[in-house]
């Protein structure tokens, strides 16, 4: 008989073959542990819109034979400066290179949005991150080739940025190597290294935030946002709080009148103007807003109320009153006339008024509220903020 070695090769290599090639139209590769006890870690900070986000390897102080390396991380396991590569040339293309800041690939900083790294530029991107140690001062290095393993591919050519730091010594000790972000602030944070007693901080921030959310916000009022009246308010009131936008401000409260005429849209206009330092317009155009059909007297009480928690006293004042004289006889009215008088510290008046207003009110919390309101005015309390 005469053997068929053919017949048992294709045997064999079919399923592979197949298997390779489902792997090639894939392009999916197989999940697998990853090598060592280097757990990747990810964390994301906020600065307003602006996201940045760090992803690493972590390793511990322990070694992963067990071995307590304390006191041999700094300058030791992590060479101080720029070190040799230990592999080269048999692996990576660097003959010399900084730490990979973590364990595997490279450790990774994305930034959304423009932003400045210890005062100084870095474009939106991916960068990899890598930290040059010393005794007294540190490198931190963003380098453009984000997808190398570690440092061994490290070329100094594609650095966007240096920026030298200070270590810091801390009782806190950390087993694994942690990132996180302290002093976080609307437009500033600092990204934080920590690892065994050493934290090594670099601040990151946006140099301009308000450009950002203008920019932004023009764009998307352009689109699908734009179809709601109340993102042109919204947008007109942040406008009215920075010197900057004020003519934004008006025209997007403008836009905000034309979407849906009434009186929340031209009352908001009203408050817009008188925070921009335009009263008398502010006042005719208050005076639209109450004067308009669909005015209520709970809405405009509550644009008073609107005025108090901005700081707005006398305006508000002038809303209770207008509001008073439009509808006599509903209870919002008197309570409002009784926050007014409060406010002037005239609390005899602001109690005749209020207890008018307990009388009309309807169950619930209003009629709690105004209860609640009448004891502190018994005592002499003002009842505004």
């Amino acid at each position: 008989m005469h053997p068929q070695p053919l017949r048992l090769s294709l045997a064999l290599v079919l399923p592979v073959a197949l298997v390779a090639g489902a792997a090639s139209v894939s392009g999916q590769a197989l999940t697998t542990p990853p090598p060592g006890a280097n757990q990747r870690s990810v964390v994301t900070q906020y600065l307003g819109m602006v996201s940045v986000t760090i992803d690493y390897n972590s390793p511990d102080v322990t070694s992963p034979a067990g071995d307590d390396r304390t006191g041999k991380i700094w300058g030791q396991l992590v060479p101080f400066g720029i070190a040799p590569n230990p592999f080269y040339p048999q692996f990576g293309t660097a003959q010399t290179m900084p730490w990979r800041v973590g364990a595997n690939e490279n450790t990774t900083i994305t930034f959304s949005h423009d932003v400045e790294v210890e005062g100084d530029p870095l474009a939106a991107g991916k960068y990899a991150l890598f930290m040059a140690a010393g005794e007294e001062e540190w490198s931190v290095i963003f380098n453009r080739n984000n997808s190398a393993w570690g440092s061994f591919f490290y070329d100094p050519s594609l650095d966007a940025l240096q920026v030298k730091v200070k270590p810091e010594k801390t009782d806190f000790f950390r087993e694994w190597l942690t990132f996180e972000f302290d002093d976080r602030q609307l437009d500033t944070a600092l990204a934080v290294l920590h690892w065994e007693n050493l934290r090594v901080p670099f601040r990151i921030s946006v140099p301009d935030l308000p450009a950002l959310y203008h920019q932004t916000m023009s764009a998307e009022l352009t689109g699908a946002v734009g179809f709601n009246f109340q993102n042109w308010m919204r947008a007109s009131q942040w406008a009215a709080q920075h010197e900057a936008y004020h003519e934004d401000a008006v025209s997007w409260a403008d836009g905000a009148i034309a979407a849906n005429p009434g009186f929340a849209t031209i009352s908001s206009k009203a408050q817009v103007l008188n925070q921009i330092g335009r009263g008398e317009e502010a006042m005719a155009t208050l005076d639209q807003a109450i004067d308009h059909p669909t005015a209520t007297p709970i809405q405009i009480h509550g644009a008073a109320r609107g005025m108090q928690a901005q700081g707005q006293m006398d305006l508000a004042n002038i809303i209770f009153r207008k509001n008073y004289e439009k509808n006599p006889g509903e209870w919002p009215v008197d309570f409002g006339m009784a926050r007014m008088y409060s406010q002037e510290g005239n609390f005899e008046k602001a109690l005749e008024h209020a207890r008018i207003a307990l009388t009309r009110a309807p169950n619930g919390p209003q009629m709690q509220n105004l209860e609640a309101q009448i004891v502190r005015l018994e005592k002499g309390e003002n009842i505004n903020p």
